[in-house]
């Protein structure tokens, strides 16, 4: 997987890449080019075989600020509807494209967590938090809907649906302990602690049974549009082809043997 990007920071470590938006100056906001950057590298994340985790984290103490305000917000006020919708799909391909990589992701958030940076958080599988932490899903602020990337199907599924109206209607900051209280965070650390944290659970999803793993995303994705019978009759399908897999059987040889199992992905 490349980590030669221009957008963003990227550093691939024994299955992990740690990625992080890198203008600390401006509190890390998006741009067109790094949305659309971000997009393709986690598009072709879905066919590497060198990463089986992510960490997105903070630089300089926040997450990301969402859109730049000049380089995004002034110039789609002068757009027309084509280009608006060309703008708002490819933001929306982002969070698909997270969803689709195959690969479990940890967002790492300290500072500042707002608009398209919450989106991001929240596409993740899963999030850590600093107490200074603050998310705020602020797009009616700027006159915005509340529907944007996603926000009104996946956040009620997070928080609940009255948490996630409130936070929408309102677009105010949800402190670090409200998302863990409220279930967006799973865990909330010192800041020194945060990128330790990440990582730790990181290396340890990259070090389980890449597959099965690949398997449980995808399965928690395409679960949402099933019925009961539906998704129970899927996960017999996936469990059945995790069971053909190699890092089954080292599981049950390991286990015989009273030893750790070393599972390769495959």
């Amino acid at each position: 997987m490349r980590s030669d990007v221009e957008h963003f920071r990227c550093r691939i470590e024994d299955g992990v890449a740690h990625l992080a938006l890198d203008r600390p100056e401006r509190k890390n906001p998006l741009t067109f080019a790094s949305y659309a950057e971000l997009r393709d590298w986690f598009r072709d994340l879905a066919y590497a075989d060198d990463v089986h985790a992510v960490v997105f984290g903070p630089t300089g103490g926040n997450f990301s600020s969402g859109g730049d305000v000049h380089e995004i917000i002034g110039p789609l006020t002068g757009m027309g509807m084509k280009d608006l919708l060309a703008f708002t799909r490819m933001t929306g391909d982002l969070v698909k494209a997270m969803i689709h990589c195959g690969k479990p992701v940890v967002a790492a958030v300290d500072g500042i967590c707002a608009g398209a940076g919450a989106i991001i958080a929240m596409a993740s599988d899963l999030r850590i938090a600093t107490p200074e932490a603050k998310v705020a899903f602020l797009f009616n602020r700027v006159g915005l809907a509340g529907c944007d990337m996603g926000a009104c199907a996946m956040l009620p599924r997070i928080i609940g649906q009255g948490r996630a109206a409130e936070l929408l209607y309102l677009g105010r900051s949800m402190s670090a302990e409200e998302g863990e209280r409220w279930g967006f965070f799973n865990r909330v650390v010192a800041r020194d602690d945060l990128e330790a944290t990440a990582g730790e659970m990181a290396a340890r999803i990259a070090a389980g049974p890449t597959f099965a793993n690949a398997m449980t995303k995808t399965m928690l994705a395409q679960e949402w549009s099933m019925t009961l019978d539906q998704a129970i009759e899927a996960e017999a399908q996936a469990q059945a082809i995790c069971m053909q897999g190699n890092d089954f059987r080292r599981a049950y040889e390991a286990f015989a043997a009273k030893r750790k199992p070393v599972f390769e992905g495959d």
